[in-house]
């Protein structure tokens, strides 16, 4: 995969950002974290939030090792108790299981922020299970994920991108990638520094982004990676690990 021309000879001021990306810290994911890194340089990302699933392990490495071109943000996608968030610039982990309002308490307690992934994914989406609305949270988080590269269901990102507006929130898109294929096949383009919490709040207000989506090929390793990854002993967590290592 080549560097996108809209991504070369660009201003300084200008940054492109991946908010959801995860590497084989996951339990649904065999991608080298430094592969990740080096693939996301490559294609001209400026920023990449690493969002493993329930742990910052591999995020807190690749912040020293990445390409020197590359700022990785902590992150983590927390399994809450009304479904999933998208939590960055993170410490320490936030424990699965809390519901959203509890997690984001905790993730603002770092001076973190919180997104709304694929909220209305047909099997993912937010509150499926607990019944808990999305409006009754949207007042607390950042950003909602209008363009997810990996949603199930035709209407999904549409829903998402018209709740957004309705809600006055930023919405990004997000590769959410799970193999190295995946990385920056959809990408953020903001103006200003958003490296920092109040850097990314401010270049939210005028995000842009360019839309694509992983083959149904390349999302076919997901099952795989969690029968080699259950293998390995690195399953799904679901209790409280304050360290974030792996076990």
């Amino acid at each position: 995969m080549g560097v996108p021309e809209e991504l070369v000879a660009t201003p300084a001021r200008r940054a492109f950002i991946e908010l959801h990306c995860h590497t084989s810290a996951s339990f649904d994911s065999l991608a080298n974290p430094l592969a990740v890194a080096q693939a996301a340089a490559s294609r001209g990302l400026t920023h990449l939030a690493i969002t493993d699933h329930d742990r910052i392990d591999a995020a807190l490495r690749l912040r020293d090792a990445a390409p020197p071109e590359l700022t990785i943000i902590i992150g983590e996608e927390v399994k809450t108790a009304d479904g999933d968030l998208i939590a960055v610039f993170l410490r320490e982990v936030v424990p699965p299981g809390m519901s959203a309002v509890e997690t984001i308490a905790a993730v603002r307690e770092q001076g973190g922020l919180v997104g709304v992934p694929h909220p209305f994914d047909r099997m993912r989406g937010f509150g499926r299970k607990s019944g808990t609305s999305l409006e009754s949270v949207a007042h607390l988080v950042d950003w909602v994920e209008a363009y997810n590269a990996r949603v199930i269901g035709g209407s999904a990102n549409e829903k998402a991108a018209k709740f957004a507006r309705e809600q006055g929130l930023p919405g990004v898109s997000a590769s959410d990638s799970h193999t190295v294929m995946e990385v920056g096949v959809t990408y953020n383009i903001v103006n200003g520094d958003p490296g920092t919490p109040e850097g990314l709040l401010a270049s939210l207000l005028g995000v842009d982004f360019v839309p694509g989506r992983a083959s149904f090929y390349v999302r076919a390793w997901t099952p795989l990676a969690k029968i080699v990854q259950s293998l390995r002993g690195n399953g799904r967590r679901r209790a409280q690990d304050p360290t974030g290592e792996m076990r």
